[in-house]
């Protein structure tokens, strides 16, 4: 699943060819995402100029004179910059097509993704309202992250994919930046301790940032909006590496499920 540096990596890709472009028509070959692709959405967004291309959390939200479309990409969605007129392809459903002659093609096998419009302020939207801080943002920190945590029986895995808690660590980034913390991933959130609750919070913002760097993670479906994939892969410490050494301590990484997900870390590094 595409998470914040696949949806970051892809922000940044397709906002130089949108924003201050007009959207001449959208075409809707498969209106069935995970929620069905509004009839009238072609209509609203019909000639109107992209004005920006933000990010909240896994969504991205593409502004217009007319209102904004809030797009995700869910667990298998790409986006695609190209020729208005290149043939589409199976899970082509949705075409975005701009005044330069360009589209934004958005391509979800498994359609779990979804593309919905709101006229008013996107941040007040029922999927984006009750969603926490930005992990690379100012306001994400230790202190804030320790008290969110407080008494909470919850391993500190699931608590730091909590979009209630922070937003935009998946489970790849989530394995990753606690291995880095040398914290084990089932640890109950509540005892986790100040100090080394500022180490996580630099962890994730470490592996957030490089993962961008990098293009992100490709593991299955994932390419950017050149149709390249990312490279984060080769740096990964315990992610899908059951049974291999650790790269710092040479001990096998270990690998145990955790709310139906699989998660990755080493017995030793992490305590």
């Amino acid at each position: 699943m595409p998470e914040l540096p696949e949806v970051e990596t892809t922000r940044r890709g397709i906002e130089p060819w949108l924003v201050g472009h007009r959207i001449e028509r959208v075409v809707v070959r498969d209106r069935r995402l995970r929620w069905p692709v509004s009839r009238d959405l072609p209509a609203r967004l019909r000639g109107s100029t992209v004005r920006a291309v933000g990010r909240r959390a896994k969504y991205l939200l593409i502004a217009t004179d007319a209102g904004t479309a809030i797009l995700h990409l869910g667990m298998s969605g790409s986006l695609r910059v190209m020729d208005a007129d290149a043939p589409p392809l199976a899970h082509d459903h949705v075409d975005i097509v701009l005044d330069s002659g360009r589209c934004l093609r958005f391509n979800d096998p498994r359609r779990f993704g979804c593309l919905l419009f709101t006229a008013g302020n996107p941040l007040d939207h029922r999927l984006l309202a009750g969603l926490a801080v930005e992990p690379l943002s100012g306001e994400f920190d230790g202190e804030l992250l320790w008290r969110r945590a407080r008494r909470r029986r919850v391993s500190i895995k699931a608590f730091i994919m909590d979009s209630r808690s922070v937003v935009g660590v998946g489970n790849i980034y989530a394995s990753e930046a606690l291995f880095r913390a040398g914290i084990r991933p089932g640890l109950a959130a509540g005892r986790v301790s100040r100090e080394r609750m500022a180490a996580l919070v630099i962890g994730i913002r470490e592996v957030l940032n490089e993962a961008i760097g990098a293009g992100g993670t490709t593991l299955r479906d994932y390419v950017d909006p050149s149709g390249m994939p990312g490279y984060f892969r080769q740096r990964l410490f315990v992610y899908e590496r059951t049974g291999k050494p650790c790269r710092k301590c040479r001990t096998p990484i270990r690998q145990f499920v955790q709310g139906q997900r699989s998660t990755y870390w080493c017995p030793r590094c992490q305590r």
